[in-house]
């Protein structure tokens, strides 16, 4: 053999070549390949429910936003609608109270007439008494001037009376 080459060497170390390629193929190509796929697989699985679940919260979102809206809207007009029953009330109680005002005055100004025409009376009966009572000092008494200083006594007597 020229330069001690033997074909046969060299094919059994082609054959070992061949055997150990295909055993770590098998052994360890394959394995690692269907691992790298079940975990591509797994993380494609994973980023489907990502965007599923995000499509999900964001359709959620805007229900939520628009029942918000809604809640919203309902409440302004329940607040209108209480601001309006309020002033409806305040003003059924004011226009009460202007009446309970009213009649009270009016009560008042009756009372007053009546205590008024009470005492009209009175001092018209005190007048007539001491006209009377003038009159007859007058004819009894001789003199006017006599007449005069007793009717000018009795009305000073009066006016203390009064003042007490």
């Amino acid at each position: 053999m020229p330069l001690n080459i033997d074909w046969q060497q060299i094919l059994l170390h082609l054959l070992n070549f061949v055997i150990l390629a295909t055993g770590l193929y098998l052994l360890l190509y394959k394995p690692v390949k269907a691992f790298i796929k079940k975990r591509q697989d797994e993380y494609a699985d994973r980023e489907e429910q990502t965007k599923a679940a995000l499509d999900d919260a964001q359709s959620k979102r805007g229900e939520y936003e628009k029942k918000l809206s809604a809640a919203e809207d309902e409440i302004t007009e329940k607040k209108r609608a209480a601001a309006e029953e309020i002033g409806a009330m305040r003003a059924e109680k004011l226009r009460e109270a202007q009446t309970e005002a009213k009649d009270i005055v009016d009560g008042a100004k009756e009372k007053a007439r009546e205590e008024h025409d009470k005492i009209i009376d009175g001092v018209g009966a005190d007048i007539r008494d001491l006209v009377g009572d003038m009159a007859r000092k007058v004819v009894m008494t001789s003199s006017v001037n006599e007449a005069y200083d007793s009717f000018l006594d009795a009305a000073e007597e009066e006016e203390k009376d009064g003042k007490d």
